[in-house]
């Protein structure tokens, strides 16, 4: 089974050429550099990064990736991300196949099989036309060759995250991706730009303060009720319940950002990089 790309050509080129051009400028921009890649697991256990479009996010993604290559590229990744589209089942692992991207094909790790259950669906359909997954993989071609298990969240309640947590920390040779945007909020809400950004920040601080603090049952209490519009609070709760039953003690906040850093809109949303180690 291939899974065909869904957003080339929109959430980051189509072109080989051009992908590869814009992963570097966002190396540069972001990281600082074109990472040099260290073979093997490292400290860095888990990520959060950001699932927009590259000339909006890519920067702060490239953060994230800059730290994985230079601490420990491993051979396994996990990526989590949530359901945008409503399609298949609420907790989708697809189990088998490759991932297609324009820079090539990326295996699904044999060891998937070994996640369904409980909780966690094996389904095909909730990953074919999902961006947040998706996205995370040209990074990872960029830097090396690895395999990968896709996890998709349409329920991102407080229980769902941790029995997900509980299963994917079994993989203790793999490193756990947590793809999110943070608050998307509305212009029209708001008198100003400076309001809205302002807003968004705000917000998004109180996140990502639970996150840094390793806390997933207080940032799921704070993404409610604060009404905080955080796209995959539920996948990084899983992630962060996952990596503290492997030992993981640290977070670090790379780069806060928000798309009006680039480009003023309709709306704003906000980037973050995060390790967990």
């Amino acid at each position: 089974m291939i899974r065909r790309p869904a957003v080339a050509g929109a959430f980051y080129p189509a072109n080989r050429e051009k992908l590869v051009e814009e992963i570097e400028r966002s190396f540069v921009k972001g990281f600082g550099r074109i990472p040099e890649v260290k073979k093997g697991m490292g400290k860095i256990k888990g990520i959060v990064v950001p699932h927009a479009g590259y000339i909006y996010s890519g920067y702060v993604a490239a953060m994230a990736y800059g730290e994985v290559a230079e601490n420990g590229f491993a051979e396994k990744f996990i990526i989590i991300g949530p359901n945008h589209t409503g399609y298949g089942s609420p907790v989708a692992l697809m189990s088998h196949g490759e991932w297609e991207t324009p820079l090539g094909r990326v295996k699904i790790s044999e060891d998937a099989k070994k996640l369904v259950g409980g909780i966690i669906d094996d389904d095909e359909l909730a990953h074919r036309y999902e961006h947040s997954i998706e996205v995370q993989l040209p990074f990872l071609q960029y830097l090396g060759s690895f395999e990968f298990i896709p996890v998709c969240l349409a329920m991102q309640d407080y229980e769902t995250s941790i029995e997900v947590g509980e299963i994917l920390a079994e993989a203790e040779d793999a490193i756990i991706i947590a793809s999110t945007d943070f608050s998307h909020v509305s212009f029209s809400k708001f008198p100003s730009e400076e309001d809205i950004e302002r807003n968004v920040r705000e917000r998004d601080k109180m996140a990502i303060e639970k996150i840094l603090a390793l806390d997933e049952k207080g940032l799921i209490e704070v993404v409610e009720e604060e009404n905080i519009t955080m796209c995959g609070y539920g996948g990084v709760a899983a992630m962060l319940h996952a990596v503290k039953k492997r030992g993981a003690k640290k977070a670090r906040l790379l780069k806060y950002a928000t798309s009006y850093d680039i480009e003023p809109g309709t709306y704003c949303v906000g980037y973050a990089a995060i390790v967990v180690e």
